[in-house]
């Protein structure tokens, strides 16, 4: 019995036994070599990483594009943002965030916005993005928000699939052109340069040229409301080729809210024109400029 419990009592203290004669055979502290002291994986992750930058990595290529943007001119850090294939978005900061305000439309392709200068909470958006490639969207008309992006309805021309821009009468807000360039892919549907007196309730095409040939741009005189500058392009797309020129596009001038128009041609060499854009210099009203696009890939400003 006593040679049992003894057995027993070694074996409880073999352990603390054992861990004093490894303590025991450890050098003193003094005594220990230096260790070289192993980084981190936080310490080491500017070396790891600083071959690289960022970048951007989508949307990209054919979707990636912004297509208009207007800016609240009684506000600087209100902006509306219309992407080619991505809808409508709206910054209250200046751009720091961005939040979408079109997502619950039917259409999601976006050509142009406008703010009614004289009313900010009113915003325009002309649906269906007005480039030639086979890539892009087609809208279903223009839309109209009075609460600043709450809300939208759609207020007409529904056949007009690719609209190019809005301008409003900053003396009347319920004057607006709408420049339509239509479809892409086939003849007729709503084309042209259209006018509202009514706020959307109704609309007249004020110039029009042929089933393929729209309208790509306009512009007002800043000291005139009455004078209209705007171009026509004439295109067509198809499988295997755009056309994208013809005899039907052109400059046209209204100095009677467009009523009537003429054709400007002094200056602009003559043949087939594709694709143009135009402004009015807003210190002199007499001084207007011209993009224009030739054949065979030809162009000049004018």
């Amino acid at each position: 019995m006593k040679l049992r419990f003894a057995s027993f009592v070694l074996c409880l203290l073999t352990p603390t036994l054992c861990f004093a004669q490894e303590a025991s055979s450890s050098p003193a502290p003094d005594e220990k070599k230096a260790e070289v002291s192993k980084p981190t994986l936080d310490s080491r992750v500017p070396d790891l990483l600083g071959a690289l930058k960022f970048r951007g990595i989508g949307p990209a290529l054919m979707s990636g594009r912004i297509s208009d943007i207007a800016l609240d001119a009684s506000n600087p850090n209100v902006w509306y943002v219309s992407a080619g294939s991505g809808g409508v978005w709206k910054t209250t900061n200046a751009g720091s965030t961005f939040s979408p305000i079109f997502d619950s439309q039917s259409s999601y392709s976006i050509g142009c916005i406008t703010i009614d200068p004289s009313r900010p909470d009113t915003v325009w958006i002309g649906t269906g993005e007005n480039v030639g490639g086979r890539h892009i969207g087609f809208g279903d008309g223009i839309y109209r928000s009075t609460d600043g992006g709450k809300t939208f309805k759609n207020v007409g021309l529904t056949q007009s699939e690719h609209i190019s821009k809005i301008i409003v009468d900053p003396t009347n807000s319920n004057t607006v052109y709408v420049a339509v360039q239509g479809p892409l892919w086939s003849p007729g549907g709503e084309r042209g340069l259209y006018k509202t007196t009514d706020g959307g309730s109704t609309w007249n095409n004020i110039l029009s040229k042929g089933p393929y040939c729209g309208v790509t741009d306009v512009v007002m005189d800043p000291t005139n409301p009455k004078v209209i500058y705007a171009a026509t392009h004439q295109r067509h797309r198809t499988v295997w080729a755009l056309l994208n020129t013809g005899p039907e596009s052109g400059i046209f001038k209204s100095s009677d809210g467009g009523a009537t128009w003429k054709e400007l041609t002094n200056g602009i060499p003559g043949g087939d024109k594709g694709k143009i854009a135009i402004g009015v210099s807003p210190q002199d009203n007499n001084v207007v400029y011209a993009s224009v696009e030739f054949v065979n890939r030809e162009g000049g400003f004018f």
